[in-house]
């Protein structure tokens, strides 16, 4: 069955004029509500200028790759990661500004900051992460938000509910802003997949909650 595509505004690209900055959230965000008391949030092109902040990121994170055990093998994660924990010193002032600005907008819905940042590095269309969720820590029992700052060119993120059925599409990049939030990580998974096409390379940024990988 081919993906269902969400009626969202489209990326809009960066207009260098403006410089680097995050636009307000209050009465930009759209919500999608899920099944199962999960939900999805979407604000296009919060990030005006992202293209510094992605050139800035790709030149200095301490980017690694990782190997990971897939049935009788060791395999090459598709993508190159970088991990901060909470209270460590994040690579670029935006990311801050980014975390702090989304701790305050969500504060009230989900009780606490956002503390760690997770960063992924997608350098083509081969590059790419399976269906998952974000289930390791409190999120397999509890609702909780991750939120997503998608920076460079931009890819398809799907989303489809655990154990298959119709899913949902974003086209993320250019300073989109996704936020998947309630039982989402426990009641839906989502991914990135794999391109032939020639795809530039993309930034995920992840903001999660003390105890959510």
């Amino acid at each position: 069955m081919e993906p269902m595509t969400a009626t969202m505004q489209p990326s809009l690209f960066d207009n260098g004029d403006l410089g680097v900055s995050l636009a307000d959230l209050d009465g930009t965000v759209q919500r999608r509500i899920l099944t199962g008391g999960a939900w999805v949030d979407h604000r296009p092109a919060w990030l005006t200028g992202s293209e510094a902040v992605f050139d800035n990121l790709e030149a200095t994170v301490p980017w690694r790759s990782e190997r990971r055990q897939m049935y009788d093998r060791v395999v090459d994660v598709p993508r190159l990661v970088c991990f901060y924990a909470e209270n460590q010193p994040l690579p670029d002032a935006l990311l801050t500004e980014a975390k702090d600005a989304l701790s305050s907008h969500y504060f009230d819905e989900l009780g606490e900051p956002f503390a760690t940042s997770g960063l992924c590095f997608y350098r083509d269309g081969s590059d790419s992460v399976a269906w998952h969720g974000d289930d390791t820590g409190r999120s397999r029992t509890e609702d909780t938000m991750v939120a997503i700052l998608s920076l460079g060119a931009a890819r398809p993120l799907l989303l489809r509910p655990r154990g298959g059925g119709e899913s949902i599409r974003f086209n993320l990049g250019h300073g989109d802003l996704l936020v998947m939030g309630g039982s989402c990580q426990r009641t839906w998974e989502h991914c990135v997949p794999k391109s032939a096409r020639a795809l530039g390379p993309r930034i995920s940024v992840q903001f999660r909650t003390r105890g959510v990988r």
